[in-house]
């Protein structure tokens, strides 16, 4: 099987695209309104990019009818979104905070989630998630699709803050993610759940190059 997206019609009943891109992690972003409107949304393009400084990106979907998405005009217009890990227990949340609502709806309420104070920017964590960023805004990149939604803004911001939960961390200080349980996009409707991890290290890779793959402080 194959074929040219975009060209030419896809062969199977589903695009295969999104579920050959996995698992994604998911950006689930709050932001704050010029207004002082609470945003909460999931994105499925999110991705570090750098750590020196620790840098951060999403790419977001316009609307069909070509609109932006609230957390891209709320990030510009303030300067900061922050970033909430998204865990199986609050898959739920997830799930209602990607639903479309108005600008003018605090979603932090609408998905049953409790806020907790930011140090640095001017919107709110989620209480209830184990580990947070808070990410200065730096710029958006806009890319135009084939279509109005196909279109997408790029946004790029650097981590200012991290606040990690001591609950969910190791005795010799590393996250305990089977323990957190992070869920992940897939393709479809379909997600997963981070409960196994295993270790690989580079044969022969330098001090430097090792304690730098393991993040160390």
């Amino acid at each position: 099987m194959e074929y040219a997206p975009g060209r030419e019609a896809c062969p199977l009943p589903y695009s295969p695209f999104k579920s050959c891109t996995v698992p994604r992690p998911i950006g689930w972003l709050s932001t704050l309104s010029p207004d002082g409107v609470h945003n909460l949304a999931p994105y499925s393009q999110w991705q570090n990019l750098t750590f020196d400084p620790p840098m951060v990106m999403f790419a977001a979907n316009q609307y069909p009818d070509g609109r932006r998405k609230d957390t891209v005009v709320n990030a510009e217009e303030t300067g900061w979104f922050v970033w909430n890990m998204a865990t199986w227990e609050l898959r739920e949340a997830v799930n209602i905070s990607a639903m479309a609502v108005g600008p003018d709806e605090d979603e932090f309420a609408a998905a049953g989630m409790t806020k907790a104070d930011c140090t640095d920017a001017p919107g709110a964590r989620i209480a209830a998630s184990p580990c947070h960023f808070e990410c200065r805004y730096l710029s958006t990149h806009r890319l135009p699709g084939n279509s109005p939604v196909g279109s997408i803004d790029v946004v790029y911001g650097v981590v200012e803050r991290i606040h990690v939960d001591d609950a969910v961390l190791t005795p010799d200080g590393k996250l305990d993610i089977p323990k957190i349980k992070p869920i992940a996009r897939m393709g479809y409707y379909d997600y997963t759940c981070v409960t196994e991890t295993f270790e690989m290290r580079i044969p022969g890779a330098s001090g430097a190059a090792a304690d730098g793959l393991e993040g160390k402080a």
